[in-house]
């Protein structure tokens, strides 16, 4: 039987309400991983599950120096002979940052697999216990080694880079890219082999405190140019456009974004549409942007942290993938 560890960091999956009913006013995190373990007394069947609790957070409070201590965590697991495969509980909210992050900086053949839930644990019908009992199955499986770290959400497996909350109410949260889901857990198989060479990924300096800020922008109808220089006076080394249908660029914002990239600071153009690629587009080579591909906004702002991090512009191309 393979020997999972089990990295609880708090959520809605952990969470906890006054009534059975109430499945919106609940306190994320409120439970240990202990308590997630002895909710799916059939995980014994699955395997030997070595649990840990190294946050307990509502994941709207997530920050960057989490995913640095999270990261440092799950490398050394996986380092460990005795471990077959890592699962982290997780909120849903920031999840798919996360994902991307160690995705981005963790290169392993073990499987690492993400959970969550929508519902909290008291909920009469609480989908925590199943997407916990599925992702152990994920991280257990043979055929899930290979495919980078990956997120088991409802019966779907998706693939880290690309995966997105598209809900705020369902249990079936998560969208993946243009290709769906790779995989499902009922019954467990993949509908795709493993990636080639796994996509590239940052090497972080071991002892690094802190990721460069980089901030996202949301782009409507109207919406000022000059909140580039705001955010840059207030700090931030990269920017992340969510703009309109194909990272459709409004004319009003070039010249302010050309003088920001000539100044040093990075623009990415995403999407604020739920689904779909970003691709390159003339005016990136005008202005020296670039565009985020397959990701969404949340994750492209995490690709520009480690390629800022590691002081590499040339790695964010690799991070991007072909459209960047």
């Amino acid at each position: 039987m393979p020997t999972l560890a089990l990295v609880a960091t708090g959520g809605t999956i952990a969470g906890a309400a006054a009534s059975a009913t109430d499945t919106t006013g609940y306190t994320a995190g409120a439970l240990g991983a202990d308590a997630l373990l002895a909710a799916v007394p059939p995980l014994a069947d699955v395997a030997q599950i070595r649990a840990e609790q190294l946050f307990s957070l509502d994941s709207k409070d997530m920050r960057p120096a989490h995913w640095l201590t999270l990261g440092r965590r799950v490398r050394a697991l996986l380092d460990d002979p005795a471990i077959d495969g890592i699962v982290i509980t997780h909120g849903t909210d920031t999840l798919e940052e996360t994902a991307a992050f160690l995705d981005l900086t963790l290169a392993a053949a073990k499987p690492v697999v993400l959970t969550a839930a929508m519902r909290p644990a008291t909920a009469l019908s609480a989908d925590g216990p199943m997407n916990l009992y599925n992702a152990a199955c994920v991280a257990a499986h043979p055929d899930s080694r290979g495919r980078g770290v990956l997120v088991s959400f409802g019966d779907a497996i998706y693939p880290a880079r690309g995966v997105r909350k598209c809900e705020t109410h369902r249990v079936d949260a998560f969208a993946g890219t243009n290709a769906g889901a790779i995989g499902q857990t009922d019954p467990l198989r993949y509908f795709t082999p493993p990636p080639a060479g796994g996509g590239a990924r940052v090497e972080l300096p071991p002892d690094l405190a802190e990721l460069p800020r980089v901030d996202v922008l949301y782009v409507g109808a109207g919406t000022p140019p000059a909140l580039v220089d705001v955010m840059i006076a207030d700090g931030a080394r990269g920017l992340v456009l969510a703009l309109p249908g194909n990272g459709s660029l409004p004319d009003a914002w070039e010249a302010p974004l050309a003088a920001a990239v000539a100044r040093g600071i990075a623009v990415i153009r995403a999407s604020r549409a739920g689904m779909g690629p970003v691709g390159r587009k003339p005016l990136d080579d005008r202005l020296g942007t670039r565009a985020a591909g397959e990701l969404p906004a949340s994750q492209a702002r995490v690709a520009l942290m480690l390629a800022l991090a590691a002081g590499d512009p040339a790695l964010l191309d690799l991070l991007l993938g072909d459209a960047g």
